[in-house]
């Protein structure tokens, strides 16, 4: 699995990296199969008192993309929120697989019967 993480205009810090690293360990642990995983933490500075804090993410998994964003007041925020979303999208596309194959077998004809 390749881990990506950049910043545009923000510096990532061995503590941000971390942190980001340690939170994205609750997602592959829904899901094991994730080839590569991109995150860019952007500060957007409008005025000083308005600094917004977005985090974006783009998952790379077996059959699917997942791109997330979230914006907060606060970088560690906006990683928290986006790995929420992130956690649920991952956890809904296992689940659709997991339904997905245990369908086809419910639905096979019987071989007793032709």
């Amino acid at each position: 699995m390749n881990l990506t993480i950049s910043g545009h205009h923000v510096e990532v810090t061995p503590a941000i990296r971390e942190y980001v690293q340690g939170k994205l360990e609750r997602v592959r642990r829904h899901f094991d199969q994730v080839i590569d995983i991109a995150v860019i933490l952007t500060v957007d500075k409008l005025r000083e008192k308005d600094k917004r804090h977005k985090a974006d993410i783009n998952l790379h998994l077996s059959g699917k993309d997942i791109h997330v964003e979230s914006l907060a007041h606060d970088l560690y925020a906006a990683i928290d929120a986006l790995i929420d979303k992130l956690d649920r999208q991952v956890i809904k596309h296992k689940d659709k697989i997991q339904d997905h194959q245990h369908d086809a077998i419910k639905h096979m004809p019987d071989p007793a019967s032709v």
